[in-house]
């Protein structure tokens, strides 16, 4: 009896929770390493079952359509293959779908309500507030070669005058010329600062990105080089600008993309390079999973058997040609071997794209070698993603072993990949820290560049 008791009560629970509406919008917050991404999902009844889309505001993407959408026995499935994209959760008692959000492979817990869901938002400090206390003025220069547009700022001391000038060349990723992200804003601030100490400033949106033009999703660090390129050429045109006192501020990929300008072009008189690699790209990527992963607590065992796979997948690109119309499929092979199809799906694109196939060759060291102005490079002591002691060591030994004389190096105690005040260093605090730009590397960058340019 008390069996029979229970098989009606678990039957009329899911009859119950089968007629809760399911249709509507629906609400969720993922939280993902170093961010937050709002989604919602739009689930509507049709003659033979249901449809939904995908929204994510915080990308501004709307309207994106899902291939599979089912509700059966209180489990939504939402699918859309093509981007390795899906959703499975309970909707309980309490009108909330509780579940999994997985994105090529990756699983990220996801609750879905109807309630309307916001971002956890951090104060942010230092950010820069108008009016101003100098000019600034939105500027437009090609990139003829490419045939691309770049949009930026330009920010002057005052309106009239003749100012030493530099360029902020952002990491990788597309960035908008405040190389915003996570709610921080580097760029401005760090151009606020140095603009208020008398030099100009350019910072740009990367090509693809907010008002520049061209496409980034195919684009290799040659290519950015080409677009810094096109901004020191607009300086020298500017009359506020005093052409012999030009130089170059890159960020991670931003501190390699300015050796690559310096070495080519006599217009620069000075670099600073923040948290730049020193070493190869693969072994910088070696070294920047294994930091990230034991931080973030992978056991070990984990932590050696991906450094193993991914050098073989990495061993693999370093031995390929530019045209080897196999490298896709045995990397993906390689990589079902090593762990499931799943994985090599999520993976074998983001390691044979252009740009990383372009990075994991690159060396920085032939283009350091090609650098003669004055050299400042930065790196914080718990920068994961960078580490300080190996990189800035291959760097200064690099510039010395070609002969530039004025190469200054320093690891600042405390900061992480992004010049935050850090407790860890993981990118997992990136959002997370009010402090946007350390006042300490501030001020280490202005005052060496102001000796440069006496």
């Amino acid at each position: 009896m008390i069996k029979t008791i229970l098989v009606i009560i678990t039957a009329l629970i899911s009859f119950i929770m089968n007629g809760q509406e399911i249709t509507g919008q629906w609400n969720g917050l993922l939280k993902v390493p170093g961010t937050q991404l709002r989604l919602v999902f739009h689930v509507n009844k049709t003659e033979t079952g249901y449809s939904a889309t995908m929204d994510s505001p915080d990308q501004k993407v709307t309207g994106i359509p899902m291939e599979k959408a089912v509700f059966e026995n209180s489990v939504l499935k939402l699918e859309m293959s093509k981007a390795q994209i899906s959703y499975e959760g309970t909707l309980n008692k309490d009108n909330i779908i509780v579940g999994k959000f997985t994105q090529r492979g990756q699983s990220t817990e996801l609750n879905l309500s109807k309630d309307i869901i916001q971002k956890q938002v951090f104060a942010r400090p230092q950010e820069p507030q108008k009016p101003y206390p100098y000019y600034t003025e939105d500027v437009k220069f090609e990139n003829k070669i490419d045939n691309v547009v770049l949009a930026g700022t330009l920010s002057l001391p005052k309106k009239e005058g003749n100012f030493p000038a530099v360029i902020l060349i952002s990491g990788s990723g597309g960035q908008n010329r405040d190389g915003e992200m996570l709610g921080h804003k580097p760029f401005l601030l760090l151009a606020d600062f140095l603009t208020k100490n008398g030099f100009a400033v350019l910072r740009f949106d990367d090509r693809g990105v907010a008002q520049s033009t061209g496409d980034i999703s195919k684009c290799t660090t040659a290519d950015f080089a080409k677009d810094v390129q096109a901004g020191v050429d607009y300086l020298q045109a500017r009359k506020e600008i005093n052409k012999n006192k030009i130089g170059l501020i890159g960020h991670s990929e931003g501190a390699v993309i300015a050796p690559i300008v310096a070495g080519n072009s006599k217009a620069i008189d000075f670099i600073v390079l923040l948290a730049g690699p020193g070493l190869r790209g693969e072994k910088l990527l070696l070294m920047q999973k294994e930091a990230v992963e034991r931080a973030s607590g992978v056991s070990e065992s984990e932590i050696q058997k991906g450094q193993e796979a991914f050098k073989g997948a990495y061993d693999m690109i370093l031995a390929s040609s530019v045209n080897d119309e196999n490298l896709k499929k045995n990397i993906m092979a390689y990589f079902t071997s090593k762990y499931n199809e799943d994985f090599a799906k999520a993976v074998t694109p983001q390691i044979t794209n252009n740009w990383m196939y372009y990075f994991l060759k690159m060396d920085p060291a032939v283009n350091l070698a090609k650098v003669k102005c004055p050299v400042l490079a930065l790196n914080g002591g718990k920068d994961l993603q960078v580490p300080a002691t190996v990189d800035l060591e291959a760097i200064k030994k690099t510039l010395l072993k070609a002969g530039n004389k004025n190469v200054t190096t320093k690891e600042l105690a405390n900061l992480n990949h992004m010049f935050q005040e850090c407790k860890t260093g993981s990118p997992e605090e990136y959002e997370k820290i009010e402090q946007t730009f350390s006042p300490l590397a501030l001020e280490e960058i202005s005052s060496w560049m102001v000796l440069q340019t006496k």
